[in-house]
């Protein structure tokens, strides 16, 4: 991590699919200007790779605990990664 940019790779775990998890956090990372990507696991808990300015980041991360509505955010687990190779964020398919 550099210190203009941060870059964490994040799984969070609970009700986190079929609630529009994936959706909400492309979005709320694409308006804090992040670059990185989302998907889903074939094991329920959802992956994403976030890489921007620290306290951007450290917002996504923040809001990730609570995710959209109908989710119940168990656990978020964040650790550090080297960033991207592709500007902007994008929604994968499951692993």
């Amino acid at each position: 991590m550099s210190g203009d940019r941060k870059t964490l790779s994040l799984r969070i775990t609970g009700r986190v699919q079929g609630v529009g998890y994936r959706a909400w956090l492309a979005g709320q990372a694409a308006a804090a200007g992040l670059d990185g990507w989302v998907r889903n696991r074939r094991d329920g808990s959802v992956e994403a790779l976030l890489s921007g300015r620290p306290y951007a980041v450290d917002q996504v991360v923040a809001v990730c605990h609570r995710g959209p509505g109908p989710a119940l955010v168990d656990r978020v687990q964040a650790v550090e990664a080297e960033p991207p190779d592709h500007p902007g964020f994008a929604q994968w398919p499951t692993l």
